[in-house]
Order: structure tokens, then sequence, then C-alpha cells
């Protein structure tokens, strides 16, 4: 099992168990990110994390090819 698919699993759990007390998927993904970002900040910079958090949102849109910089 990877990585990606052990999360997913966790995740999906979570938005039955929150389902279940009328709480919104929305919600649900506020409280991740915000979980996302205190992992994240264990062993990286704010600045480094906003890199990350601006990368994702630069590639939101799934039918656009990746968005990158070259050095």
């Amino acid at each position: 099992m990877s990585t990606h698919q052990l999360v997913s699993r966790h995740v999906e759990a979570a938005l039955q168990e929150a389902a279940g007390k009328g709480i919104a998927d929305d919600v649900v993904a506020r409280c991740l990110l915000s979980e996302a970002i205190r992992l994240f900040k264990r062993n990286r910079s704010d600045q480094d994390i906003a890199a990350e958090l601006l990368a994702a949102a630069d590639n939101l849109d799934e039918d656009t090819p990746y968005a990158f910089i070259r050095p």
C-alpha cells in the first residue's frame, strides 16, 4: 500500500464520520489543511511551507500541465 493510499483511506473514514455528525466536507478539508501545515512545521520553514502551498494552488486545474519554473 502506498503512502497516498494509506492517507486517503483515513481521509475517507474521517469524511464518513464527519458526515454522520452533520459536518461538511469543506470543514473537514480545512481541518486537514491545518493538520498538514502543523506537520510541515515540524521540519520545514514557513517560507518552504508557503512555497509548497503556492505550488499546489498553481496546479489546481487538473486539465492544465503542471506549472514549474526553470532555473
